[in-house]
């Protein structure tokens, strides 16, 4: 698939995992606090620009760590607080942040890469199309994520990893190519 084959308008939902994409992942860890968050290069500007592009921004991330004990949901709140913050202090916007603190996947109706975060935001905001959306993620969870709800795979790695329509080395080169699209 092409980049152009997209055919992305405003009408169009951005569906972003968190963890290796909008910020650095800790290896054997989770980002517990907001001093543990680490943005990746580019993201506050691509934010901005995809922002021009798709009409609604949401954030679907798996967070096992409240799951496990280790941070609290207001300990998660306040980081998703404080990351809209900084994206909306640079010119972006997230429309909504969903998460599933669930520790297996086993009975959960949420956790990536079963649907039910995208169920929610379409709950939300109806006027999201599945059909016209992109999943962009770092994992095969995230391509199965996408591929259950019809929408187009954008995998941010080196690596293959699932079944993606695309891969890009980062968020900032995604959003760039789709720039000239508008």
């Amino acid at each position: 698939m092409n980049i152009n084959d997209l055919l992305i308008d405003k009408t169009w939902t951005l569906f972003l995992d968190r963890d290796g994409v909008l910020n650095k992942k800790i290896d054997d860890d989770y980002v517990r606090n907001w001093e543990q968050f680490e943005f990746l290069p580019g993201v506050k500007e691509s934010l901005k620009n995809l922002a021009q592009i798709f009409h609604r921004i949401v954030i679907v991330t798996n967070q096992r760590g409240v799951g496990r004990r280790l941070m609290s949901v207001d300990d998660l709140n306040l980081i998703h607080d404080k990351l809209k913050f900084e994206i909306e202090a640079s010119g972006g916007r997230i429309d909504a942040i969903y998460f599933c603190t669930d520790v297996g996947e086993e009975g959960s109706t949420h956790r990536k890469p079963k649907p039910g975060m995208a169920f929610d935001a379409k709950n939300q905001f109806p006027d999201i199309d599945f059909n016209k959306s992109v999943i962009v993620g770092d994992s095969a969870s995230d391509m199965l994520f996408g591929e259950n709800l019809n929408m187009k795979k954008v995998l941010i790695s080196h690596k293959i990893k699932g079944n993606p329509d695309l891969i890009f080395p980062s968020l900032i080169e995604f959003s760039a190519v789709l720039l000239p699209k508008i």
